[in-house]
C-alpha cells in the first residue's frame, strides 16, 4: 500500500482555502474562488496574513472552489477539524453568518463542548469542557488581547457580546495544546480571525441592514420601555490591486438593541444554614414551647435549614449600542514578504434603567413557617408580623457603561528559501470600561413607605409569591431613605511581540520555533458616594404624589408559573430617575435642614469623579520560548506526530491604594454603614516559570478514518483581583454577621493542567463527520478562596456593647427587634459616647447615630484571600454527527458534552469548600435546509445545571446553582437574485426563563424572564 507523505503546507493551505470561504461568506455568499495559498501563523496560532504560494496539501483538490452555501460551510468546518494538528473545532463565516446569532458566543456554543453564560439575555462568555470563562484563552487574529469589563471588573474572561459577528472570518478552538499557542488556556484556546485583503482577489463590498424587535422591550412599566424597532447596519470593502502588491479592507458595523430583563431574586441570600437544634436569638427558628412564632413540619436537630434573608421584584430596560471597525493595509513587494497593518476598533455601550420593589426580613421570633422535611430545607412559606410598620422599599436606578477596544498591530512574513519561514508579529491594545453617565456606572436611590404589616412569602409556586398587609402608600407616602453613586473604572493593556519561525528541516519534518514578550497591565479603581439615612432620609411630604407611577408586578412576570396568585402584593411603583433625584437632592439640602445621615449637599446625589477610594495595579510581564518539531511517518497506518515543549517566565508586580476604615454607625434598623479616612498603600511581587511539554499524535486508520491522541500541560493565570494586593473593606456590615474584607495574594501560581485526549473520527461523505472525543484534566494549584473571621483595623462595633445590653436586660427588646433597641439607646444615652439622637421618624421611631467605642466589643470581619489549594480532577466525553442527506437539501448537526468531576459541592456541608464552577454537560440539535435559494436552520441549545459560585448575593459561604436551560432559534435566509440575499431570525422562540437556586431547588435565589427577539434584514453584495 502506497501513500503520499504530507508536505510542508500540510494544515496551512487547507486554511487559507477556508479563510476564503469565510470571507467570501461575511461578503454575503460572493460566488468566488479560492485559491490554495499559505497562510502563517502568529506564535503558531493561525492568522491569515501570509500568502505566499506552496504546493498543494494532501487531500485537497487543486482546482477552483466554489462557495455553494450551508454545505460548502459545513466541509470547510468539517477540513478544519480533520486537517489540523491535536484537537480543533471552528465555524467559519458562514456558519456564523447564517446561525441565528447575535454575536460570537451564541456561534460558539453550537461547538461541542462549549457552553455559554448569558447576561442580559445574551451570550457574553464561554465554558469549555466544564473549565470557566477565566480558564480559557481568547485571541484575535493569534494575539492575546486586553480584557475590561464592569460586570467582571477583575476577570480574565473575554465578553463576546463586545464583538459584531459581520466582519469575522473563522472561529478556531483549539482543545488540545501545543507548543506554538500561547498559554492561558486550560479548558480552549480560542483564535477569532478577521478578514484580510489579500485572501480575496480583486474587489468585492457588501452591505447589510436590519431591524430588530425585542418583546422584552415591552414588557416594562411605561418609563422604562425602549423602542419597538432598532436597527443593524454592516459593511465590508475590500480591494488588492491589479498587480498583487497592495492591499486594502475596511468593514464596520452599527447595532442598537433594546430589550428588558426581569427578576424575582433574593438578593442578599438565605440566612443560616443551621441545624434544627441551634438557638441563636434574632436567627433561629422559635424552638418547640416557645410561646411566639408557630412553626410546622420543623426541621429535626440534625436537619439542615435557611431563612430568607430579603426578597424582590426588579425590572430592568436595557439600551445596548455597538460599534465595530476594522482597516487592514497589506503590502507584497515580492511574493517572499508579506507586511500587514491592522487597527480594530470595538465600543459597546450599556444604558441600565431600573425599578425594584422589595422587603428585609428581620428574622423576629414571632415568624411563622412551613417546611417540606428532609436533611436540608427551605421554607414553604414564611411570614413576619412586625411591632412597628416596616419600609416598603422602592428603588429606582440609571446608570450608563462603555466598554472600548483599540489595537494596532504590525505583521511580517518573509520566506528566504524554499521550506524556511519567518514571521514578526507585534501589536498595541488597550480595553477600557468605565462610566457612561453624568450619574456614575453604578447607582440606586432608595426610597420607602413605612406601611408594611405582617410581611409573608410563598414558595410553593415557580415565582415566589410577596404579601404585605397594611400596605398604604397614601397614607403614609414615599419618601427617600438612602442612595449610593458609584464611579468604578478599569483599563487593561497588552503590548506583545512575538518571533517565530518554521523551517522544513527534511521532507516529512517541520521545525518551528519562536521567542515573545508580554506585558499586561491591569488597573481598577472605584469610589463611592453613599447617603444612609435608611429610616427616613427626607420627610414623607417632600415628593408631589404624581412622582411614581403605579403598575402590575404580575405582569412583568408572565411567563411564571403563580404571577398573579391570591394575596400577591400587586404595587410596583417606578419613577423618572432625574426628577427623583433632583427632588431628592433639593429636599435634603433645603435650608436649616439636617438629615439622620447629617449635613448634605447637592454633590452628595452624584458620583465622584475626582478621587478615587482605591486604585489597584497589576503589571504581569512574561517571556516566552518554544520549539516544535512535526514528523510524517510513513508506515503501515500513515501517523503525524508533533513534539514540543514551551518555556515561560512571569513577573507580577501589585500595586494597591485602599482606603482604611475608621468605624462602625448604627444608623438606623438593620443598616450598620463603615466610615473610612485617609489611604493606605502596598506594593508586593510574585513570580513564577513554568515548562509545559506537549505531545500529539493523529493516525489515518483509513481514509476516511482517523484516531488522535494527546498529552500537554497547560495553565491558567488567576483573576486580577486574586492577585492584587490591598486590603478592601465592604462599606456596609450585617447586624449579625458583621463586616466583610477582602485581599489578592500576588503569589498566587497559575493552575496547571495535565491533559489527556483520545478522538475517534469517521468522515463518512464529502459534508459528514461523526465523532468521540475522550479527555482528562489533572488539576493543581487550583485557585481557592479561604474565608476566616478576624478584626480589621481595630473597629468596634455597638452590637453587643454595654448600652446594647441594657435594653435586652430591660425584658422589652430582643435581639430581632432592633427599632426597640435603638430607641432605647437612643432615648437614654443621647449625648453619652458614641449616641447621638436626631429626632423621630413618622412611624414613632428614634433617629439618630449610635457609634462603636473602645468598650465595645471588636467587629469580626469575614475576611477573604486566596491560596493554591487542593488538586482536583474532571474527565468527560463529547460526541458529535454531522450529516446531509444527499441532495435533498436536508442536514443535520448534534452533539453532546459529558464532564464531570469527582470534587463536587457538597450542599450538606457549611464549612469552606473547594469545588470546580461551571461544570455541566451539554448539547445542541440543529435541523438543516438548503435547496431552491431557501437556508433554513432550526437549533436547540441545552446546558444542564452548574454550580456557579460558592458564595452568594450577601457574601455567605452558599452555593449558587445555575438551572438547566435549554433555548430555541430560528435563522431563515432568501436568495432573491445572485446579489441580494433576504433572512429572517427569531432568538429564543419558546421564551425561555432562567433561574437559580441554592443548597436545593427549593432555595429559590432568583428567576429571570427576559422575550425573544426577531431580526428581519437584507444583505447586497456589490
Amino acid at each position: 500500500m502506497q501513500h503520499t507523505k504530507r508536505v510542508f503546507s500540510h494544515h496551512l493551505n487547507t486554511r487559507h482555502r477556508l479563510i476564503s470561504l469565510a470571507v467570501a461568506s461575511a461578503c454575503a455568499g460572493l460566488v468566488a474562488p479560492a485559491h490554495a495559498q499559505d497562510t502563517g501563523a502568529a506564535n503558531g496560532i493561525a492568522a491569515p496574513t501570509d500568502q505566499t504560494g506552496s504546493t498543494p496539501a494532501q487531500g485537497v483538490a487543486t482546482n477552483t472552489v466554489v462557495v455553494t452555501g450551508i454545505r460548502a460551510s459545513m466541509q470547510s468546518t468539517l477540513n478544519l477539524k480533520k486537517n489540523s494538528d491535536g484537537i480543533v473545532d471552528g465555524i467559519v463565516a458562514e456558519d456564523i453568518g447564517k446561525f441565528p446569532d447575535t454575536n460570537l458566543a451564541e456561534s460558539l456554543q453550537r461547538i461541542t463542548g462549549v457552553s455559554i453564560d448569558r447576561q442580559n439575555g445574551e451570550g457574553q462568555k464561554i465554558t469549555v469542557r466544564g473549565m470557566g470563562p477565566d480558564f480559557n484563552l481568547v485571541l484575535l487574529n493569534g494575539r492575546q488581547m486586553p480584557t475590561a469589563d464592569l460586570n467582571d471588573a477583575n476577570g480574565r474572561s473575554f465578553s463576546f457580546d463586545n464583538l459584531a459577528s459581520d466582519a469575522i472570518s473563522q472561529l478556531q478552538v483549539y482543545k488540545t495544546s501545543r507548543a506554538q499557542d500561547p498559554s492561558g488556556g486550560i479548558g480552549a484556546t480560542v483564535n477569532i480571525m478577521t478578514a484580510r485583503p489579500f485572501d480575496q482577489k480583486g474587489t468585492v463590498a457588501s452591505v447589510g441592514v436590519k431591524g430588530v424587535v425585542d418583546q422584552s422591550s415591552q414588557n416594562l412599566p411605561d418609563l422604562l420601555k425602549g423602542k419597538r424597532v432598532t436597527p443593524e447596519v454592516s459593511g465590508i470593502f475590500s480591494t488588492v490591486t491589479k498587480d498583487g502588491m497592495w492591499g486594502f479592507s475596511g468593514n464596520a458595523s452599527y447595532s442598537k438593541r433594546d430589550s428588558g430583563l426581569n427578576r424575582a431574586q433574593i438578593a442578599n441570600g438565605w440566612i443560616g444554614p443551621y441545624k434544627g437544634s441551634d438557638v441563636i436569638d434574632g436567627s433561629t427558628l422559635p424552638q418547640p414551647g416557645a410561646p411566639v412564632g408557630s412553626v410546622t413540619n420543623r426541621p429535626g436537630p440534625n436537619d439542615l435549614y435557611e431563612r430568607p434573608q430579603n426578597f424582590g421584584y426588579q425590572v430592568n430596560g436595557l439600551e445596548r449600542e455597538r460599534v465595530n471597525g476594522q482597516a487592514v493595509l497589506q503590502f507584497r513587494p515580492v511574493k517572499e514578504l508579506t507586511a500587514t497593518l491592522d487597527y480594530t476598533f470595538a465600543q459597546n455601550k450599556l444604558h441600565t434603567r431600573r425599578a425594584e420593589m422589595s422587603v428585609w426580613f428581620a428574622q423576629t421570633p414571632t415568624s411563622t413557617s412551613t417546611w417540606p422535611g428532609g436533611s436540608n430545607q427551605a421554607p414553604l412559606t414564611y411570614s413576619e408580623v412586625y411591632n412597628s410598620p416596616q419600609d416598603i422599599s422602592v428603588i429606582s436606578a440609571d446608570f450608563a457603561t462603555k466598554n472600548t477596544l483599540n489595537s494596532v498591530g504590525f505583521n511580517t512574513v518573509w520566506k528566504p528559501r524554499s521550506g524556511l519561514r519567518f514571521t514578526l508579529d507585534a501589536h498595541s491594545s488597550s480595553a477600557e470600561s468605565k462610566a457612561d453617565s453624568p450619574w456614575g456606572s453604578s447607582n440606586q436611590l432608595s426610597n420607602a413607605s413605612f406601611s408594611r404589616g405582617r410581611t409573608s412569602i410563598d414558595f410553593t409556586h415557580e415565582l415566589p409569591i410577596l404579601g404585605i398587609d397594611g400596605a398604604n402608600v397614601a397614607a403614609e407616602p414615599i419618601q427617600a431613605t438612602g442612595s449610593q453613586f458609584t464611579n468604578t473604572y478599569v483599563k487593561s493593556t497588552v503590548k506583545q511581540l512575538q518571533l517565530s519561525g518554521e523551517w522544513k528541516v527534511a521532507d516529512a519534518s517541520n521545525l518551528n520555533f519562536g521567542v515573545g514578550y508580554t506585558d499586561v497591565k491591569n488597573r481598577s479603581t472605584s469610589s463611592l458616594v453613599q447617603n444612609n439615612g435608611w429610616s427616613g432620609l427626607t420627610s414623607k411630604n417632600d415628593y408631589p404624589a404624581s412622582l411614581f407611577q403605579k403598575s402590575d408586578t404580575a405582569s412583568y412576570f408572565d411567563q411564571f408559573g403563580g404571577a398573579g396568585a391570591a394575596g400577591m402584593f400587586r404595587d410596583f411603583y417606578t419613577a423618572d430617575f432625574g426628577a427623583l433625584r433632583a427632588a431628592t437632592a433639593a429636599a435634603a439640602t433645603k435650608p436649616g435642614y439636617v438629615s439622620n445621615d447629617g449635613l448634605k449637599t447637592q454633590a452628595s446625589f452624584l458620583p465622584n469623579f475626582a478621587t478615587t477610594d482605591s486604585d489597584q495595579r497589576l503589571e504581569e510581564k512574561t517571556t516566552t520560548a518554544y520549539v516544535a518539531l512535526s514528523q510524517d511517518w510513513d508506515l503501515a497506518i500513515p501517523v503525524h506526530t508533533s513534539v514540543g515543549l514551551h518555556f515561560e517566565k512571569t513577573k507580577v508586580t501589585s500595586v494597591a491604594q485602599v482606603l482604611p476604615a475608621t468605624g462602625v454607625t448604627w444608623i438606623s434598623q438593620n443598616e450598620l454603614p463603615l466610615t473610612f479616612a485617609g489611604t493606605a498603600y502596598s506594593t508586593t511581587h510574585g513570580s513564577y516559570s513554568n515548562v509545559l511539554p506537549n505531545v500529539n499524535a493523529d493516525f489515518d486508520v483509513t481514509s476516511n478514518f482517523k484516531v488522535r491522541a494527546g498529552a500537554g500541560v497547560t495553565i491558567s493565570r488567576a483573576r486580577y483581583n486574586e492577585l492584587q494586593g490591598g486590603l478592601n473593606i465592604g462599606t456596609g456590615s450585617d447586624y449579625y454577621l458583621g463586616g466583610t474584607a477582602a485581599t489578592g495574594n500576588p503569589s498566587l501560581k497559575p493552575v496547571k493542567s495535565k491533559n489527556l485526549d483520545l478522538s475517534f473520527e469517521w468522515y463518512f461523505t464529502q459534508h459528514s463527520v461523526a465523532s468521540l472525543g475522550l479527555f482528562n484534566k489533572k488539576l493543581t494549584d487550583y485557585t481557592a478562596q479561604s474565608q476566616v473571621l478576624e478584626n480589621q483595623y481595630g473597629i468596634h462595633t455597638p452590637i453587643g456593647g454595654a448600652y446594647y445590653n441594657a435594653a435586652l436586660n430591660t425584658g422589652h427588646c430582643t435581639v430581632a427587634d432592633t427599632n426597640c433597641i435603638r430607641n432605647y439607646i437612643l432615648n437614654n444615652y443621647n449625648g453619652q459616647p458614641g449616641v447621638t439622637k436626631t429626632g423621630v421618624n413618622s412611624v414613632g421611631n428614634a433617629t439618630g447615630v449610635i457609634t462603636g467605642i473602645p468598650s465595645d466589643p471588636l467587629m469580626q470581619f469575614r475576611t477573604s484571600s486566596y491560596v493554591n489549594s487542593q488538586p482536583a480532577s474532571l474527565h468527560g466525553a463529547e460526541l458529535a454527527v454531522q450529516h446531509m442527506f444527499g441532495e435533498t437539501g436536508f442536514g443535520v448537526q448534534a452533539n453532546y458534552t459529558y464532564v464531570t468531576s469527582p470534587l463536587k459541592y457538597k450542599n450538606d456541608q457549611t464549612t469552606d469548600q473547594f469545588a470546580i464552577l461551571g461544570l455541566s454537560n451539554s448539547a445542541n440539535l440543529v435541523g438543516i435546509y438548503e435547496n431552491f435559494g431557501w437556508t433554513i436552520r432550526l437549533a436547540y441549545n441545552w446546558r444542564d445545571s452548574f454550580l456557579a459560585s460558592k458564595t452568594d448575593g450577601g457574601g455567605h459561604l452558599d452555593p449558587v446553582y445555575t438551572k438547566a436551560y435549554g433555548q430555541t432559534d430560528l435563522s431563515v435566509g432568501y436568495a432573491v437574485t445572485k446579489n441580494l440575499n433576504v433572512l429572517f431570525e427569531g432568538i429564543n422562540l419558546t421564551n425561555s426563563t432562567q433561574r437559580q437556586y441554592g443548597r436545593t431547588q427549593a432555595h429559590f435565589l432568583n428567576a429571570t424572564q427576559t422575550g425573544p427577539r426577531y431580526m428581519v434584514g437584507a444583505r447586497y453584495t456589490f
